[in-house]
């Protein structure tokens, strides 16, 4: 997990509203600490936002979780914790082949 020597942590920013900004992202969080980096996530066809973030921070991260979840921003209630790693969302992707269904192997019929 450690990225070089600072440990920079990773939030997830949900409930946004559509019209909320990268640039937004970061002027909230900033009041708690070091801003690496925020990016409001966009859908790739549309390039409307799809009402959630991450914002990455240097230092002050605890502080901010405390101090944005439950706030408004936007005129929304925030959503915010630490961000988990992808892999750990449950497979994307592999799901519906497996399970059930489909004689496997031709072994004879009842």
């Amino acid at each position: 997990m450690a990225q070089g020597m600072a440990m920079s942590k990773k939030l997830y920013v949900g409930n946004l509203a559509f019209a909320t900004t990268s640039d937004d992202l970061r002027a909230a969080f900033s009041a708690f600490g070091t801003v690496t980096s925020a990016s409001v996530i966009t859908d790739r066809e549309t390039g409307r936002s799809r009402g959630f973030g991450f914002v990455e921070m240097e230092n002050g991260a605890e502080q901010a979780v405390e101090g944005m979840n439950g706030k408004e921003l936007g005129g929304r209630t925030l959503n915010v914790n630490e961000a988990r790693p992808r892999e750990d969302r449950g497979g994307g992707g592999g799901r519906g082949y497996g399970g059930g269904g489909g004689g496997g192997g031709g072994r004879g019929r009842y």
